[in-house]
């Protein structure tokens, strides 16, 4: 079996760091001890945020701030990053708790997702900045070529929904996205939120976070808007 060092080309010195990205939370519970990849986490969310980042503050000189964000925005959320550990196979390379396997833990978009940024945490504080430079411009390189070559994978969908009923008519006021509830237990919950336009309720959208669910809410509008076209 490939290893994840090669499917994500670099080879870590030391392999603890490389084993404690590997590890969730369910996984050190159940053993009742060990190292768990959540505060790996934290570091590779603020790393995959600053690469991406410069990255783009460097190869688009001429766009604005506006662009620079939304773009950033798409290329590390939840969804891509959900995709960027389908394409490496990441999911079978996890430690995860008994518990969470029955219930698709292996598989879950934001254990995965998270996964994904424990990993570029891990290679940060094994090799530093320019180690982990070279593995998430390896792992975002799909989603950079899709930028320059005029396509996006994934849009702000709050601001796209919000541009496309200003069109109609309305205005910001009658968008609302009110929380609707949160499951699972602490270390790993999911926020539920409703979108209500005008008046009425038009989508609801779930996430790991209460900004991801309001994000999944107005992608659910828009599809909805376009496929009733």
């Amino acid at each position: 079996m490939i290893t994840i060092e090669e499917k994500i080309g670099y080879s870590f010195k030391d392999r603890s760091l490389l084993e404690t990205a590997l590890t969730h939370s369910s996984y050190a519970r159940e053993k009742g001890s060990g190292s768990y990849n959540e505060r790996m986490e934290f570091l590779g969310d603020a790393m995959l945020d600053a690469i991406a980042g410069e990255e783009l503050y460097r190869e688009f000189p001429g766009r604005e701030e506006g662009f620079l964000s939304r773009t950033r925005a798409a290329l590390v959320c939840e969804k891509f990053l959900f995709e960027v550990a389908g394409r490496i196979g990441l999911g079978e390379h996890l430690r995860i708790g008994a518990g969470e396997e029955k219930m698709g833990g292996r598989n879950r978009p934001s254990i995965l997702a998270d996964a994904v940024e424990a990993l570029i945490g891990a290679v940060f504080l094994d090799g530093g900045y320019e180690a982990a430079r070279g593995v998430v411009l390896r792992l975002l390189e799909d989603g950079f070529r899709d930028v320059r070559e005029g396509r996006m994978l994934v849009t702000d969908y709050k601001s796209a929904l919000q541009e496309v009923l200003q069109a109609e008519g309305m205005s910001a006021g009658e968008i609302h996205y009110v929380d609707a509830g949160e499951k699972g237990p602490d270390h790993d919950k999911v926020f539920t939120v409703k979108l209500i336009i005008n008046g009425r309720e038009e989508a609801e959208g779930e996430g790991k976070s209460k900004k991801q669910a309001q994000q999944n809410a107005a992608e659910a509008a828009l599809s909805r808007r376009r496929h009733a076209i």
